[in-house]
This record gives structure tokens, C-alpha cells and sequence, in this order.
């Protein structure tokens, strides 16, 4: 029996299914949701949720917002999230670079200039690992697959 799961940020919906588990950066740890979960409101860190369903795994950045659990729906109310495949790693490499550059020419002159500057560096960051840890596996794994007596053992 499956769990319905919808991940939202501002201003789309980022995926909406039906799923095994669902696996949520919680401010306190990672949490695990499967079917029939206790019913529960938490706030999310910044991070990675995993989808899996039908033998496939799904992986979304986010960074922060609410997750709602009820036992036969999971909806994700995310500030920002994307799917891996929505990557744009140069992108995200010229973010990274842009606010180590304004760090390093010292602090900016108010606290929320400064943790703007903070809060894209850990975007991007994370961008750039989730792509680096996930996307070349997913690669792999479906070339695998798909070569009869490679991969799969």
C-alpha cells in the first residue's frame, strides 16, 4: 500500500505520486515516512528528500519549509526545491563562486546582506554535492540496466 506524496515550493509543484517511502531532512535528523506514517508537522533543514517507489528513487534538493504527515499523505511545503535532473551545475558553480568572492572581501555592512550571502553558499553547495553524490550514480545504474550481464549482480 503505497503513500501519497506531494513536494510544493512557492511557485510550482515539484512532484506529486504515489510512493513506498519518503526520506525528509528534518531540523532534528533525517526522517523516514512509509504508509500509514503518525500523523505529524515538522519544519525541514536544509538538504535532500528521496522519493522511492516501483524500484526507482527520485532525489529533490530543498532548502527548508514544512513537511505535513498523515498516514496516507505526505505534503512537503518546501521554500525552495528542485529535482536532480534540474541541476544546472554551472550555475551553480558561478553562485558558489560569486558569494565566496563577496565573503571573502570581509563582512557586508548588515546582518541580512550577510546571511543572504550565507544562505546561497549552502544552496549551492548542496546543489553541487546532490549532483556530484546522486546524478553520476543514477547514470550508472541505469546504463547497467540496460546492458544484459552488466551491473547486474
Amino acid at each position: 500500500m503505497p503513500i501519497r506524496c506531494e513536494i510544493v515550493s512557492q511557485d510550482r509543484t515539484v512532484f506529486e505520486g504515489d510512493v513506498d517511502i519518503v526520506t525528509v531532512p528534518g531540523v532534528n535528523g533525517e526522517m523516514g515516512i512509509l504508509p500509514n506514517h503518525s500523523p505529524l508537522l515538522s519544519t525541514m533543514s536544509i538538504g535532500v528528500i528521496k522519493v522511492r517507489y516501483s524500484g526507482q528513487e527520485e532525489i529533490f534538493t530543498v532548502t527548508g519549509g514544512l513537511v505535513e504527515i498523515q498516514p496516507t499523505i505526505v505534503t512537503i511545503l518546501a521554500d525552495a526545491a528542485e529535482h536532480i535532473d534540474e541541476i544546472d551545475i554551472s550555475r551553480a558553480e558561478a553562485a558558489k563562486n560569486r558569494a565566496q568572492d563577496l565573503l571573502e572581501q570581509g563582512p557586508p555592512p548588515n546582518t541580512d546582506a550577510y546571511l543572504a550571502l550565507e544562505a546561497a553558499l549552502r544552496r549551492s553547495n548542496l546543489r553541487l554535492d546532490v549532483v556530484r553524490k546522486y546524478r553520476g550514480s543514477r547514470q550508472s545504474r541505469a546504463r547497467s540496466a540496460s546492458i544484459p550481464g552488466e551491473g547486474n549482480n
